[in-house]
């Protein structure tokens, strides 16, 4: 299993002017590596819909690449999304499952099919062509490149050791920025800059 600095720290290096979406466990942690405004906090109390979100960004903005960072939880609430991806040809829509087997925002609870639930293989269902599966840091690492290249929807699962980050209270005694504020005042902000041209493009 990879540490959440093991999954976070590549993929900052390397997301670009990529919007990243995330949810529960790794929400506070991202934050340590980026302060971008096209970062999303999707760790409220509509647990499940992180990957709705991204999706549906990365259909409203076709032109940029959108990384969701999906709680195995949240992604169990909402398997319609996979099939969705798929049928709209979400190119630039790049999924990574953080499979802890809980629910660490609320408590540690196990998920429903913990240790046994195939996220690869519900994404091969789905009809998904680029899926992944990582539970070790140097693969991770190494294949991160290939991950995020090419056209989507992509799959990523990572396996992930149980952290024991506490509820979100976005108030002035989180750390991060996207955390300080409400879910409608970052929103704005990201909408702005999301209108912003990407360079790279």
């Amino acid at each position: 299993m990879l540490t959440k600095h093991e999954l976070l720290e590549p993929l900052a290096r390397l997301r670009g002017n990529a919007v990243v979406i995330t949810c529960m466990g790794v929400t506070r942690p991202w934050a340590s590596y980026s302060e971008s405004e096209l970062d999303f906090a999707s760790a409220d109390s509509a647990m499940g819909h992180t990957a709705d979100l991204a999706l549906g960004i990365a259909l409203a903005r076709p032109q940029r690449k959108v990384i969701c960072l999906n709680g195995d939880g949240s992604m169990l609430m909402t398997l319609g999304t996979l099939v969705t991806a798929v049928q709209a040809a979400a190119k630039n829509f790049f999924l990574f499952v953080i499979q802890n087997d809980i629910y660490e925002i609320t408590g540690n609870q196990p998920i429903p099919g913990a240790g046994q639930v195939d996220f690869a293989a519900l994404a091969r269902g789905a009809g998904f062509s680029r899926i992944y599966s990582f539970d070790d840091a140097n693969s991770y690492a190494t294949s991160l490149p290939e991950v995020l290249s090419g056209a989507g929807p992509v799959l990523a699962v990572v396996k992930v050791e149980p952290g024991s980050e506490g509820p979100i209270s976005r108030s002035e005694r989180e750390a991060s920025d996207y955390l300080k504020v409400s879910l409608a005042d970052w929103g704005r902000r990201m909408r702005r800059a999301l209108n912003t041209p990407d360079p790279t493009n």
